[in-house]
């Protein structure tokens, strides 16, 4: 079922078959209409990830690129909508010869062909494909389909794993194994037969449960793999190397078994847990919550840049959410409200929606000197900011929220007013790596340890040239730019122990062994705050 964990099994599984010397990729299957992930609301989807060649992606795309220590590329990532969309244009093209194009073949050979695109893209030995939704379920058929040609041409080159959730009733304090075999029965529909199943659960599964999931879905009882709720999704690899996943899945292959005896997973599972001094970061945001539920993953790559950077600093990372609504409601408790916060992020968003609570959390960020890192939109609005309180235009705004703000010191980018003007939004942001040249002194500088650097962008707003001098002279340093120096990328304000915000976004970059230098400067400051 979606959320399951598929994400994290299908990453954790490369990541220790990577270590053992195989060359792995990683594709996502999303079964909706979506063409992309970019036109998605977050608390329908959660946290849009952007790849280094500007595809609009699920956040599964970014644990592939965390655990596997790899970029993963746009020819990685389908959707319902991408699939048929291609078929169309193919076949409005005369691309099939005049033949009637139909659901089955044609739509699943296209899955198929992407998959061997991306294999072939990557060079890899391995590929690991992961099919979103449940299993039984309408929309993910025609993925299963692809699935099930695959495994008939080729059996011994293709192994099924089916992520399946095993209930402990509270009522009850017993693991059920019935839904996972409705599961595997459901997949048997399809003429697909699982080789292994990873069995998630609060608890992990005894013995009596794999052989009674043996004998059910005709698997061996060391085929079924215990994957219990651990403190961290980084705990999982190590979790599956104490099972052997990884040889099982060589045996069934015919590879040769040829696993390091130590895993640098291991090492890190354990440094994670290790008693740090907690450090308190709040995420001031607005995409919190989904009926009577916080919705964690909307942030997702920002609590992941956090805690890379927290671990490798020997700190405990304490994040607090804070819903930047409750600030304009009571503006008069913002000491309340932010009060124990070490350091303060806000992340990137859209729209007007909790944007003055915003404002208001960067204001007292940068009066009362706590640590500020601002991330796309938390740039612009720090922009904003600045321009109100310290050169006091009052009416300053992004003309994203006012189109007639006699102070437009966050305005469109020229090549996307057209784009808006036609109502074409999906994929047609500032999407994907670009260059940023760094000032000589600046802090940023200094963090990175040089001076040209290469982060992904999602956006449509600029900082407004019109108004870099005066805002510089006012004391926001514009200490980051394109290399033509005409687009803003970094901005820094003086005599602050650390106020910075990008335009970019730096989230996606930070890997768990290799922390993003701007979040272990914000982190670093955050302790110092907090002995202050």
């Amino acid at each position: 079922m979606s959320g399951v964990g598929k994400g994290v099994v299908t990453a954790s599984t490369g990541a220790l078959l990577k270590e053992c010397g195989f060359r792995v990729t990683a594709l996502k299957i999303d079964p909706y209409i979506n063409v992309d992930a970019g036109t998605m609301n977050p608390i329908e989807h959660g946290e849009v990830f952007v790849t280094k060649d500007g595809a609009e992606t699920d956040q599964d795309m970014g644990n592939y690129e965390r655990f596997l220590n790899q970029d993963i590329p746009r020819v990685n990532y389908m959707t319902t909508g991408a699939v048929y969309q291609t078929v169309i244009e193919r076949e409005r093209s005369l691309g099939y010869g005049g033949k009637t194009v139909e659901a089955v073949p044609h739509i699943p050979l296209e899955v198929i062909g992407r998959i061997k695109a991306a294999q072939k893209a990557s060079d890899s030995d391995i590929t690991l494909v992961e099919i979103g939704g449940t299993v039984g379920e309408y929309q993910n058929v025609l993925f299963l389909e692809a699935a099930r040609m695959m495994r008939r041409d080729d059996p011994q080159n293709v192994i099924i794993v089916l992520v399946s959730y095993m209930p402990v009733p509270a009522s009850l304090g017993e693991m059920k194994t019935k839904p996972t075999q409705y599961a595997v029965k459901a997949l048997n529909e399809v003429g697909l037969f699982p080789d292994l199943i990873v069995a998630r659960s609060t608890h992990s599964i005894d013995e009596v449960r794999k052989g009674k999931l043996g004998t059910n879905c005709g698997l061996k009882g060391e085929d079924v793999i215990a994957a219990p709720d651990v403190p961290s999704i980084y705990d999982v690899p190590a979790l599956f190397r104490q099972q052997n996943v990884p040889e099982r899945i060589m045996e069934k292959f015919g590879l040769p078994k040829r696993c390091p005896k130590h895993s640098a997973w291991d090492d890190f599972s354990k440094h994670i847990h290790r008693k740090g001094k907690p450090v308190k970061i709040g995420i001031v945001g607005k995409y919190f919550s989904t009926g009577d539920f916080v919705l964690g993953d909307v942030y997702l790559c920002v609590m992941e840049a956090i805690k890379h950077a927290s671990w490798h600093l020997g700190a405990a990372p304490q994040i607090e959410w804070i819903n930047s609504e409750a600030i304009e409601k009571k503006p008069k408790d913002i000491a309340k409200i932010l009060k124990g916060l070490d350091g303060i992020l806000i992340p990137g968003g859209f729209g007007n929606r909790g944007i003055e609570g915003k404002i208001m959390a960067i204001r007292y960020a940068r009066e009362h000197k706590i640590p500020y890192f601002g991330l796309c939109y938390g740039m612009q609005l720090a922009t904003v900011e600045v321009a109100r309180h310290i050169l006091g235009w009052n009416d300053a705004n992004t003309t994203e929220i006012d189109k007639q703000t006699a102070h437009p010191v966050i305005h469109l980018m020229n090549e996307q007013e057209e784009r808006m003007r036609n109502s074409s939004y999906g994929g047609t942001m500032r999407l994907g790596e670009y260059a940023c040249v760094l000032r000589p002194g600046s802090l940023a500088k200094s963090l990175y340890g040089h001076e040209f650097v290469m982060e992904r962008h999602r956006h449509r707003y600029e900082f407004n040239p019109m108004y870099r001098e005066e805002l510089e002279k006012a004391g926001l340093q514009c200490v980051g730019t394109s290399p033509d120096g005409k687009l803003v990328e970094i901005v820094e304000w003086k005599n602050h122990p650390f106020f910075l915000a990008t335009q970019f976004h730096p989230e996606f970059l930070s890997r768990p062994f290799a922390p993003h230098p701007l979040f272990v400067g914000f982190v670093q400051a955050a302790m110092k705050n907090k002995k202050r």
